[in-house]
């Protein structure tokens, strides 16, 4: 088993993309609900045995270098599958009251669907959990005044984020959908 304390690099960036010229690309997959976490122990595509164990304040990405064997000239590097994500802008408002009361009603709304979401910078950011346009839908029903939403890929998103939003916005993804036999009822 190799054992992974820390991040090399990523082989992306174009000082490892030349060093790593000529090695044999062995890829550990991880999936959305894994990519955040600190410590995992999976195979690689090729079989190598693979246990990691970050410190909580380190994420990993796409492509980063978890492992270089020089005698064998094989480098283990991460393939992250992120899914995309909602973005809703918050604009700004001179009323603190009209500011509270969208929030307090954007909440709900997001709430009511059980879908997480991460607050930052007047951004927020809903983990992608079912179709685009169902998860437009529910936001176009409310009529929100002052805000605007999209669609952005998790990797355009990760990189915004700190390790615990990590955390929040995609390990908890996969298992949020469940069945609506808990005593109330959704508008």
């Amino acid at each position: 088993m190799i054992m992974v304390e820390q991040i090399i690099g990523n082989a992306k960036d174009a000082q490892w993309a030349n060093t790593l010229n000529g090695y044999e690309l062995d890829q550990l997959h991880l999936e959305q609900w894994e990519a955040p976490k600190n410590r995992i122990r999976k195979k690689s595509k090729k079989g190598l045995e693979i246990a990691i164990s970050l410190p909580r304040d380190q994420q990993l990405k796409n492509n980063d270098i978890l492992y270089i064997d020089e005698d064998n000239r094989i480098v283990v590097v991460t393939d992250i599958s992120l899914k995309d994500v909602m973005v809703i802008r918050l604009d700004q408002f001179d009323d603190k009251d009209d500011w509270t009361k969208l929030v307090f009603q954007l909440g709900h709304a997001l709430g009511n669907q059980h879908w997480p979401a991460i607050f930052k910078d007047n951004v927020v950011y809903v983990p992608f959990y079912v179709d685009r346009k169902i998860m437009s839908s529910v936001i176009r029903t409310h009529a929100f005044e002052g805000i605007s939403f999209d669609f952005a890929s998790g990797d355009e998103i990760a990189p915004l984020l700190d390790p615990s939003e990590m955390r929040l916005l995609f390990a908890g993804a996969e298992a949020s959908t469940h069945d609506h036999s808990h005593g109330h009822h959704h508008d």
